[in-house]
């Protein structure tokens, strides 16, 4: 099973462990032991020594690791003009533990300001560090579904109507912003970016669609609003421009938060999402079986997220090139790729395994794909 066609690349989905200086770092300034300056500092030097390894590591897309963030998604949209950072009282129950409480909540009219969001300057030093290598920059933001799940989660929904009389008002004010987002992103050199996107999570699981929130998240016909928002947001982009979209059910210190397949929104996601590629959650029982895949519309691409990023353990090689050949039977292989199925730290505690760990993991990935489409 050997195929020439190669167009994905050898790619991680985004977020590496945090070394322990830079948590230290981070810490200290919290603490007001550092100012801003210093702990920059901490951070190109941490970014610079990761990206040389992903480099060494053979990936084809890099990225900064997310060492900058403390969640994969929040510290985004605080970037945003319009968006505060509260503490809500209460984090996400995910299946072992509750996450911690900050949150994103309305304070005015969303707007992207490109002399104000970080996210900028941040992907301008990633491509700094790559130009002249092997090496493109990939940069990860959470999708803008997932932005509005955030706003409507229980007390915040209270501030929408302080600041807009319509939702059609707040979903044209999220596409715009994202979109304005997205081309200073491009003007900056991103050619890849991707939308992290757990908020259709929400319509997989049985245990949450039988409580309260769960059956009126599951009969507001929201699927379609996350729809509008998303392919909103990304209408009229350059065509050099690749959007990918990674779609899981949660990460947060090795724990999950949903569980089933991907078949109740396969004929909105996989169906009509303008994307180019999804990276799918396949890492465990949890995440159903293969044959919502036969709904990937057009000649859109999916990396299987096989190996997991939860712990340390090596998967058996031949039971995951089994499981890219069953998958085959849904979605043609020159369709497929492989992937670890999140990241190593989608917040900076970080998943309970080894720095050792998630590079073996990465080169256990490298060399499927070798073998399979090299």
């Amino acid at each position: 099973m050997t195929i020439t066609k190669q167009k994905i690349g050898f790619q991680h989905v985004g977020s590496f462990l945090r070394p322990d200086v830079l948590k230290q770092a981070r810490k200290d300034f919290a603490d007001k032991k550092i100012d801003l300056a210093s702990l920059t500092t901490v951070e190109d030097e941490a970014i610079s020594d990761l990206v040389n390894k992903e480099i060494e590591a053979g990936l084809d897309y890099v990225t900064d690791g997310e060492f900058r963030r403390s969640y994969w998604h929040l510290d985004f949209f605080w970037g945003f003009e319009g968006i505060d950072h509260i503490h809500y009282g209460e984090g996400y129950e995910f299946a072992h533990e509750e996450t911690r409480d900050d949150t994103a909540i309305l304070s005015g009219k969303i707007k992207f300001n490109p002399e104000t969001h970080p996210f900028l300057q941040h992907f301008e030093y990633l491509k700094s560090l790559t130009d002249g290598t092997s090496a493109e920059a990939k940069q990860t933001i959470p999708a803008p579904a997932q932005l509005y799940i955030e706003l409507i989660r229980g007390t915040n929904a209270d501030k929408i109507r302080e600041f807009y009389d319509t939702d059609e008002e707040l979903f044209a004010d999220i596409e715009s912003a994202y979109h304005d987002a997205i081309l200073a992103l491009y003007n900056e050199g991103a050619r890849v970016i991707q939308l992290d996107d757990c908020s259709w999570g929400l319509f997989l699981d049985d245990k949450f669609l039988k409580t309260p929130d769960g059956k009126a998240y599951a009969e507001s016909g929201i699927q379609d609003i996350l729809l509008r928002l998303n392919n909103g947001a990304i209408k009229d982009l350059p065509k050099d421009l690749t959007i990918n979209t990674h779609v899981c059910r949660g990460n947060y210190h090795s724990d999950f938060a949903f569980t089933g397949g991907y078949g109740p929104v396969a004929d909105t996601l996989f169906a009509n999402e303008n994307v180019s590629t999804y990276f799918l959650e396949y890492d465990s029982s949890r995440a159903g079986n293969f044959e919502p895949l036969a709904k990937v519309s057009g000649d859109k691409n999916v990396v299987l997220g096989l190996i997991t990023s939860k712990d340390g353990k090596l998967e058996d090689r031949k039971v995951i090139i089994d499981r890219i050949k069953e998958a085959s039977q849904y979605l043609p292989l020159d369709r497929l790729w492989l992937s670890t199925q999140c990241g190593f730290a989608s917040t900076e505690e970080g998943n309970t395994l080894s720095e050792n760990q998630e590079w073996d993991k990465l080169k256990l990935v490298k060399s499927i794909i070798d073998e399979i489409w090299g």
